[in-house]
C-alpha cells in the first residue's frame, strides 16, 4: 500500500511552522535574576487559547463599589437577574482569602464560583489575573480578532509579515532539525506560524506512531529504511526538496522520539494518569503535556520540546450563557479543573516552577446581556499561571491592570468598552502585547531591545489610543 508524503504528515502529526508568537502590570513574573539563575532552556511555555470569545466580566466579577467606580452597581445594571439572567450575586462569588482587589479603584473582585480551583493557584501565589487586555481598534470577527491575538499585529503592520507571535522567537532560536513545540490537535495554529523549525502536531501520544499499513507487519523494517533513504538523501541540493526531505526526517524521528513518552509516564505516574479521565478534552490535552514535560525532564532520548498550545473550545455564548451554572459556567469549570490538576502534576514531578501558561481570549463579551447570553465584546482578562513549590515560583500572583469601565455613559457604540493608554484614565487599558513582551523578557530573557525589533512592533498614531510605549515590567 503507498503512502504519500502528504498522507504521513498527516497521519503522524508534524507540521512544519515555527516562544513566539500590561499598563499596572509590574512584575508579574520572576525578577531577572531568577530568569538569569535559572537559564531560557530550562524551562517551558503553554499557550491556553480559550476559543469563542470568553465573558470577562462574569469571570472576574465585582464584588463591591469600593472606591468610587461603582462597578457592582454597573454590573448589576448590565447583567440581569431572575431564570434568564445572568447575574452573579456576591455570595456566589468566590473570593480569596488572598487579597483580591481592582488596582485602580481598590474594588474587591471575585471568581466565578466554577473557577475553585484558580481560587487555590491564586492563593497559592501561583495565578496573576490580568485585567482589561485589548488592543486598539478592536474587532468582533472571532476569525480576525483571533488572528490578531496570535499574530501580535492589531494593525496589519507589514514588518510583522503572517508569523505568530510565538512563532517568531521559534524561528530566531531554533533550527530545522529541532522540534521546540508541540501543538495539542489535529492542526497548525497561527500563535507558533513560521517557516524555520518543526512545530509537532499531536492529540494522543499512546496512538502516535508511524502509519504502516495493516497488511504486513513482516516488512516494517523494510518500509523504515526506504523512507530514511527517501527523504535523506539530500535531493542534489535543491532548497525546496532538501526542505521536503528535512521535514520527513524530523517527522520519521519524532515518531521514533515521542511515542514511548505515553508508556513512561503511565508506568511511572499511573496515580496521576488515571484523575485526568473524566475531566474533560481539555484536561485530556494537559496530560499529553504532562507526559512530554516529563519526557524531558527525565532526559528521554531527543525530546527537546520547550513550547506547547492547547485550546478549550465553546465560549462562544450567545445564548443559555447561565449565571453559576449554565454553559459559560462548565466550560470555566474545565478550564480550572485542567490547569488545578496539571499543576498538582507538575509540583509532584518537581517541574512545576519551571513552566508558565498563560491563557486568552480572542475578545471578552458584551457589557449587557442580551436576552440570556452575550454578544461579542472587546477587552477581558488574561491570567498567567506558574508554580510556586518553593515559595519563589515564576509568577508573582495578583491582580493586574485596570478593571474596565463599565459604566454605561462610557460604553462605545457597540455597548463594549473601549481601549485607553491614556496615562491619566484610571480605567487604563492593558495591551495585550506588553503581556507577552513580559513573558518574553522575564522569562525567556530575550533582551528587550529584540522584543522590539523582532517579535512586536509598537504602533504609529495618538499615544492615549494606540500603543507607541512598551511596558515589559
Amino acid at each position: 500500500m503507498s503512502l504519500t508524503r502528504r498522507q504521513f504528515l498527516k497521519r503522524s502529526g508534524l507540521a512544519t511552522g515555527s516562544l513566539l508568537g500590561a499598563n499596572a502590570f509590574t512584575h508579574i513574573l520572576a525578577r531577572p535574576a531568577l530568569a538569569d539563575l535559572l537559564g531560557p532552556l530550562d524551562r517551558y511555555l503553554i499557550v491556553l487559547y480559550l476559543d469563542g470569545g470568553n465573558d470577562g466580566l462574569n469571570t472576574i466579577v465585582p464584588f463591591d463599589d469600593v472606591g468610587g467606580a461603582d462597578l457592582r452597581s454597573h454590573y448589576e445594571s448590565h447583567r440581569g437577574a431572575g431564570g434568564s439572567g445572568l447575574r452573579l450575586l456576591p455570595g456566589d462569588l468566590a473570593v480569596p482569602s488572598r487579597a483580591m482587589a481592582d488596582p485602580g479603584s481598590g474594588t474587591q473582585l471575585g471568581f466565578h464560583p466554577a473557577l475553585s480551583e484558580l481560587v487555590t493557584l491564586y492563593e497559592q501565589g501561583q495565578l496573576a489575573v490580568i485585567q482589561g487586555c485589548g488592543y486598539p481598534e478592536y474587532n468582533l470577527s472571532h476569525d480576525e480578532a483571533t488572528t490578531i491575538w496570535a499574530t501580535g499585529n492589531p494593525l496589519g503592520l507589514g514588518a510583522l509579515g503572517g508569523t505568530g507571535i510565538v512563532g517568531r522567537h521559534l524561528a530566531a532560536e531554533y533550527g530545522a532539525p529541532d522540534i521546540p513545540a508541540v501543538i495539542i490537535r489535529s492542526g497548525p495554529v497561527d500563535d507558533f506560524r513560521q517557516t524555520a523549525t518543526n512545530v509537532l502536531n499531536l492529540v494522543s501520544l499512546e496512538n502516535f506512531g508511524f502509519p504502516y499499513d495493516d497488511y504486513d507487519e513482516g516488512d516494517d523494517a523494510a518500509k523504515d529504511l526506504a523512507y530514511q533513504t527517501l527523504y535523506g538523501n539530500g535531493f542534489g541540493g535543491n532548497p525546496l526538496a532538501s526542505y521536503i526531505g528535512n521535514t520527513g526526517t524530523a517527522a520519521f524521528q519524532a515518531v521514533q522520539d515521542f511515542a514511548p513518552l505515553h508508556d513512561s509516564y503511565v508506568t511511572d505516574r499511573n496515580a496521576f494518569n488515571v484523575q485526568y479521565d473524566g475531566k474533560g478534552r481539555l484536561a485530556r490535552g494537559f496530560r499529553e503535556v504532562a507526559k512530554l514535560i516529563y519526557g524531558v525532564e527525565q532526559g528521554a532520548p531527543g525530546i527537546g520540546t520547550r513550547f506547547f498550545h492547547l485550546r478549550e473550545g465553546g465560549f462562544d455564548t450567545h445564548s443559555n450563557q447561565g449565571a453559576v451554572l449554565g454553559s459559560h459556567a462548565q466550560n470555566l469549570k474545565d478550564v480550572s479543573r485542567a490547569l488545578g490538576l496539571f499543576y498538582e502534576d507538575l509540583d509532584d514531578m518537581g517541574a512545576a516552577d519551571k513552566v508558565v501558561t498563560i491563557v486568552w481570549s480572542e475578545f471578552s463579551r458584551r457589557i449587557p446581556q442580551n436576552k440570556n447570553g452575550t454578544d461579542h465584546g472587546s477587552q477581558g482578562p488574561m491570567f498567567v499561571v506558574g508554580g510556586n513549590s518553593t515559595g519563589t515560583g515564576p509568577v508573582l500572583g495578583g491582580v493586574y491592570g485596570n478593571h474596565p469601565n463599565i459604566d454605561a455613559l462610557a460604553l462605545d457604540q457597540r455597548e463594549n468598552t473601549s481601549y485607553s493608554q491614556d496615562p491619566g484614565d484610571s480605567f487604563r487599558s492593558t495591551d495585550f502585547r506588553d503581556v507577552y513582551g513580559t513573558l518574553f523578557k522575564h522569562w525567556a530573557t530575550v533582551p528587550e531591545p529584540t522584543i522590539l525589533s523582532e517579535l512586536v512592533q509598537l504602533d504609529p498614531g495618538d499615544p492615549d489610543l494606540y500603543w507607541t510605549t512598551q511596558d515589559f515590567d
